[in-house]
């Protein structure tokens, strides 16, 4: 009997380990789409997911927590956070071969130190009214389009890293002159996001808007914003030439990662076919992974061919193009 309690107290320890074992996520992306998945790494490993919530300045936090930081994988939405995180120094490598074989290279960085984990292509909302278009980003400078344009901030991430895209297709100074012509084709100033455009066309305030794919999505499955999404069409901008410029959201593993096993384990699940299949089915988002499957409402928008350029590349115009919205005095 003594021999039975011996061996039972020497397992405790381990099963109490096992217990506590735990990661802890500093997320940008919201609570209703990553919880599901959260929860269903915990159900398959018994490892607990702590969440910290934020819209801004996690690499701020990162910075003043230095080595006590308790993060352990950090999730952002669009390049340029990613970018920051890793020339701040506040990533580590991660080579996992089932990570970096899941991912195209063009969306994960040449150090494995982020990855992409889903896909938004940028795209040309056009009133219904227009009928069907074909449309290059380029053609958003045309005169016939004076005083119909509505877009948010040129500074926004998801308009800089467009502007990022078109420098490295044509150069700093045809994209200059672009974005003052497509300045003076606005109906309005800059404002709003980009659901608020889509509203704005809506209400005959203008034609044209840049948006995220997966808003599309949202109005339509919204019963207040159908409306505005019913008004519209969504177009595939640049499918004749280097195609459709696409943003991502992303991972990566935290510096001074307390739980780096069970960092690499989560961030493996993300990527797996079950864990994309559910970012396909609750965003609306595309895919990472090759061979997994749209959302029905989003395959029923159609096939499109995304710019193959790299993202590292695109990012390393990240500051020209804030530096050419000044000087187009685009927000202004």
């Amino acid at each position: 009997m003594l021999k039975k309690l011996l061996i039972a107290a020497l397992l405790m320890p381990a099963l109490f380990a096992q217990a506590a074992e735990e990661v802890n996520v500093y997320s940008y992306r919201q609570a209703y789409l990553v919880e599901p998945l959260f929860a269903e790494f915990t159900k398959q490993t018994g490892i607990k997911v702590n969440v910290v919530f934020a819209k801004k300045g996690m690499a701020e936090r990162l910075e003043r927590e230095g080595k006590h930081s308790p993060a352990d994988v950090l999730l952002t939405t669009d390049i340029s956070r990613l970018i920051e995180l890793h020339e701040k120094g506040l990533l580590q490598v991660n080579e996992d071969a089932t990570i970096t074989a899941a991912i195209p290279a063009q969306y994960r960085s040449n150090d494995n130190t982020w990855f992409a984990l889903t896909t938004r292509a940028r795209n040309i909302y056009s009133a219904k009214k227009l009928g069907d278009l074909t449309l290059n980003y380029e053609d958003l400078a045309d005169p016939k389009w004076a005083g119909r344009i509505c877009t948010r901030s040129g500074k926004h991430p998801y308009n800089v890293a467009l502007v990022s895209s078109m420098i490295a297709a044509h150069g700093e100074a045809d994209t200059l002159t672009w974005l003052k012509k497509v300045k003076a084709n606005l109906a309005r100033k800059p404002q709003g996001n980009d659901r608020g455009q889509v509203q704005a066309i809506s209400q005959n305030l203008c034609d044209l808007s840049l948006g995220n794919s997966y808003y599309f999505g949202k109005m339509l499955n919204d019963d207040k914003q159908k409306v505005w999404a019913d008004a519209v069409n969504i177009n595939f901008p640049n499918q004749e030439n280097r195609g459709t410029h696409v943003n991502i959201s992303g991972m990566g593993m935290a510096k001074f990662s307390p739980n780096a096993d069970n960092a690499k384990a989560l961030m493996t699940f993300l990527v797996s076919e079950q864990a994309q299949q559910m970012y396909a089915e609750t965003n609306m988002e595309y895919p990472v992974r090759m061979g997994v499957k749209v959302s029905d409402l989003v395959a029923s928008w159609g096939d499109f061919k995304a710019d193959t350029l790299p993202l590292e590349t695109i990012a390393k115009h990240r500051k020209t193009a804030l530096k050419l919205l000044d000087q187009a005095k685009f927000d202004l």
